[in-house]
């Protein structure tokens, strides 16, 4: 939930926060997280990363509606000393860092509405909330969304925002972990969207290939529609060793030095869980085209 504007909203803090104001939400707010997520928790059943499904246990998430932030924090902190903060809308990205780097996860207070049941522009209190806050509640991936939030502090120092956006979105938002029993959901982006949790592991569309710091990084992704490749990671471990063994400086430069790939491509030296058919965008570039 980033963006490049520094100046704070009227009624927000000097870093972006509001009081999530829980009162205010009406029973049909409450409602609709209720609807989401029984639809959700249905679907991603097997599907979803065993640590995930736990984390709404261990934070109970499992009451009915809208979390209070204040409860879930209390939990959260006593679990991995994160807690969650509500924000107006997307935060400027040095201050998005900031909050990461210090186990704060911003989060959208709005509800979507009925007819955005499946889709909306702009993340609400679910997709933040459903999607991401239960893996906090996972040491190890708590330490990687920590450990990302310092490397972005270096990254904005550096210019190379954009770079390391790519590794939050291919991991963070729509990421895939390889278990003994198959390919698991773990992104926030897909585990709160009832279309893609689906089409991520079950389509023939996408690529599903193995996690590569360096080529995820020169990999352009798709913010309108369904992901037309996934990377797979090995274990939250392998992410997390990755993003804080590696220094970040030097590959960015290397990095300008190569060419950005597009969302379809598949190297020769790709490791190919699946080649997708990429039928699903090449239907939807027809589509347009009209």
């Amino acid at each position: 939930m980033a963006q490049t504007e520094m100046i704070a909203p009227p009624g927000a803090g000097e870093d972006w926060t509001i009081p999530q104001d829980w009162a205010a939400y009406t029973v049909q707010d409450h409602a609709m997280w209720d609807r989401l997520f029984a639809r959700q928790t249905q679907m991603l059943a097997g599907r979803a990363v065993p640590e995930f499904l736990e984390g709404l246990d261990i934070l109970r998430m499992t009451r009915p509606g809208i979390p209070d932030f204040a409860e879930l924090s209390d939990r959260l902190t006593q679990r991995t000393g994160w807690q969650v903060v509500a924000v107006p809308g997307l935060v400027p990205d040095r201050l998005f860092f900031e909050h990461l780097a210090n186990r704060r996860f911003v989060a959208g207070r709005f509800i979507r509405k009925p007819e955005q049941i499946d889709y909306l522009e702009e993340p609400d209190v679910f997709h933040d909330v459903f999607g991401h806050v239960p893996l906090l509640a996972n040491p190890v991936f708590a330490d990687y969304m920590q450990a990302y939030g310092q490397g972005g502090l270096r990254a904005h120092a550096l210019g190379s925002i954009e770079r390391l956006a790519r590794l939050y979105w291919y991991t963070v938002e729509f990421g895939l972990i390889r278990q003994d029993d198959g390919l698991k959901l773990y992104g926030a982006g897909i585990v709160s969207s009832h279309g893609e949790s689906e089409f991520a592991l079950d389509d023939p569309s996408p690529n599903r290939l193995g996690f590569d710091l360096q080529r995820l990084m020169r990999t352009r992704y798709r913010i309108d529609d369904y992901q037309q490749s996934y990377f797979v990671i090995d274990s939250f471990e392998q992410l997390l060793r990755m993003t804080a063994e590696t220094d970040f400086a030097p590959l960015y430069a290397q990095l300008d030095g190569l060419p950005d790939l597009d969302t379809d491509t598949i190297l020769p030296t790709d490791r190919v869980f699946t080649r997708g058919s990429q039928a699903y965008a090449n239907k939807k570039k027809e589509e347009d085209a009209l």
